[in-house]
């Protein structure tokens, strides 16, 4: 039976079920949790979500699973059935909308305009002032972006030819045939869609207001590289992992990556002087890569995220708009904006309030967040995630216009050049992005160049978490050691890291991530369904004699994964609402 049909089956199931059983307990304490079937299990699992007096509450497709809610004493029942892979704590969360009484406006969120997508986008291509290098001819041609986030989907909008190239998968999915590469949570084809999206291979002449879509670099490229997996579950270690790959593999098989989007970020109070993250965003700066970092969500009068904090990089804060691209005059920041301090706060902002992106069916968010849902194709979602890939498309532009610019000469431009706003400057920074400027801006024959303190990386891995770990049977991931369990040296690891030799093949820090080589194959115009993709992928993936079930730390056996702490979604990945609510960024539930 289809894994559709049977989920389905199930819910019904459990609909009949449910109504004949005795009523529990009303202080029965009920746990919403995630269900990974095998194929092939049939309804057992929930068949036995019913009998235990819980529900069945939505199929996942995209990784073979179901949301349900069970009894606390059935959890471990339910985990030790024939066929269930893992059961996992559901990333259930508290809508938070004190503070954000415009998203419930009718004459803004609802309006015409505001519901068709293209606007939308069209609008917040209009307010960085990216049409005005398209009509120039400008429009990310020959640059590579690589997004280090949740892996992307092959939706309408990213299957144009060589549009997104696959690089390793560093998550806990990549061992899974279905799974690898693709987005099983929606951040990461949400941010593919506002950095790079592209309807037509060649979309001349324009017709504003159409159904077409365009991202801000229609002709850049993605490099995908997938670190979390449906639940948003990574570590520092894969995210560091995954910018070393990036900067050792930039050059190859004809790649050109020029940018780094990064929308992770930790709570850390190490100094960036010797934080491991903050060193590898530094090493890919050095090396010729723009670093584009969300600068966090946690509101104007908190500090940057980690590694927003190292001053190298370009730290995005988001702004709105008000409907009104043409004129920033009312341009504000947005409450949920991380400000920083005086002494290391945002450097630039960009739109990022109720940004309609490409949606991901059947992804974690789409399912749990269906009034995000504009039309059948498209997401909305805010955050600094957001305006941070409005910046790193923006970024190709520009390379695409003067490819010999480096990356303090990149980030000097764009900073000289935006609009200030009437508010602090540890919340506005240089102001909002004005590509506009850029683009007519009379530059001298100078060379910017950066003179902060570099880190040297030899801090601690558990420092650069924060207080974000991951947890599995109540035991959490801490102290020096990577999710293989194996000790991680920032003295070691720092040195290889700037020699360009961290990873060997398929190697990093002593364990095999990602096979010996890679192809650098496209998608090539696969489709996504929302429930299977027969796509081509990276054919170079291999675990060896590594696997996640062998692997383990402080004595548990590594088999399924959860956040304790602070959520990808408002603390990490810095994505700060999805349909018009924000999240409590407290916890996972």
């Amino acid at each position: 039976m289809p894994k559709a049909t049977r989920a389905l089956s199930g819910l019904v199931a459990a609909i009949t079920v449910v109504a004949t059983v005795a009523i529990q307990s009303p202080t029965v304490s009920m746990q919403r949790v995630i269900v990974r079937e095998a194929e092939g299990t049939g309804d057992a699992p929930e068949q036995f979500v019913a009998d235990a007096g819980g529900s069945v509450l939505q199929p996942l497709d995209i990784i073979g699973g179901f949301v349900a809610e069970v009894p606390d004493d059935d959890v471990a029942r339910l985990a030790a059935l024939p066929g269930v892979i893992e059961v996992t704590p559901d990333s259930s969360v508290s809508l938070l909308t004190e503070g954000w009484d415009e998203f419930q406006d009718p004459s803004y969120d609802n309006s015409v305009a505001y519901r068709d997508l293209a606007t939308n986008m069209e609008k917040t291509a209009i307010a960085a002032g990216a049409v005005n290098y398209w009509y120039s001819g400008y429009m990310g041609d020959g640059i590579d972006i690589a997004l280090i986030d949740s892996g992307v989907v092959p939706v309408l909008g990213l299957t144009t030819s060589n549009k997104v190239v696959n690089g390793p998968d560093l998550s806990f999915e990549s061992q899974d045939d279905e799974l690898r590469y693709l987005d099983t949570y929606g951040h990461g084809t949400h941010l593919a869609g506002i950095i790079a999206g592209e309807d037509l291979e060649t979309p001349w002449p324009w017709n504003f207001g159409s159904s077409r879509f365009f991202g801000v670099a229609p002709h850049a490229r993605i490099i995908n590289v997938k670190v979390a997996n449906a639940q948003g579950a990574a570590d520092v270690s894969q995210v560091i992992a995954a910018i070393d790959w990036v900067v050792q593999h930039r050059h190859d098989n004809g790649m050109n990556i020029r940018v780094l989007n990064l929308a992770f970020g930790t709570d850390s109070t190490q100094s960036y002087l010797l934080d491991p993250l903050a060193f590898a965003v530094e090493q890919a700066w050095l090396k010729g890569i723009v670093v584009v970092v969300a600068a966090g969500n946690d509101g104007n009068s908190s500090l940057l995220r980690n590694p927003a904090i190292d001053p190298y990089v370009i730290a995005v804060g988001a702004s709105d708009t008000w409907n009104t691209p043409w004129n920033r005059r009312d341009d504000r920041v947005t409450s949920f904006t991380s400000c920083g301090s005086a002494q290391r706060h945002v450097d630039i902002l960009a739109p990022g309030r109720s940004i309609a992106s490409l949606r991901n069916p059947g992804s974690l968010v789409d399912v749990e967040f269906p009034d995000a849902r504009v039309s059948t194709r498209y997401f909305k979602g805010s955050g600094t995630s957001q305006a941070a890939a409005v910046v790193s498309g923006s970024v190709a532009l520009i390379l695409d216009r003067e490819p010999w610019r480096s990356p303090d000469q990149v980030k000097a431009l764009i900073t000289s050049t935006a609009d200030p706003l009437y508010t602090s400057q540890s919340c506005r920074g240089a102001g909002v992005l004005d590509l506009i400027n850029t683009m007519y801006a009379w530059q001298p024959y100078t060379n910017p160049t950066q003179t902060h303190p570099r880190a040297n990386g030899r801090g601690t891995l558990e420092g650069a978490r924060g207080t974000s770990h991951l947890v599995h049977n109540g035991v959490e991931l801490r102290g020096e050691q990577d999710i293989f369990g194996k000790p991680f040296s920032g003295v070691s690891w720092s040195q290889a890291a700037a020699a360009g030799v961290s990873w060997s093949g398929g190697t990093w820090n002593g364990s095999s991530w990602s096979g010996a080589s890679w192809s650098g194959v496209s998608w090539s115009g696969a489709s996504w369904s929302g429930v299977s993709w027969s796509g081509v992928s990276w054919s170079g993936v291999s675990w060896s004699s590594v696997s996640w079930s062998g692997a383990s730390w402080s004595d548990a056996t590594w088999t399924g994964n959860h956040w304790t702490g602070a959520s990808w979604s408002s603390a990490s990945w810095s994505s700060v609402s999805w349909s018009g609510d924000v999240w409590s960024g407290l916890s996972w539930n």
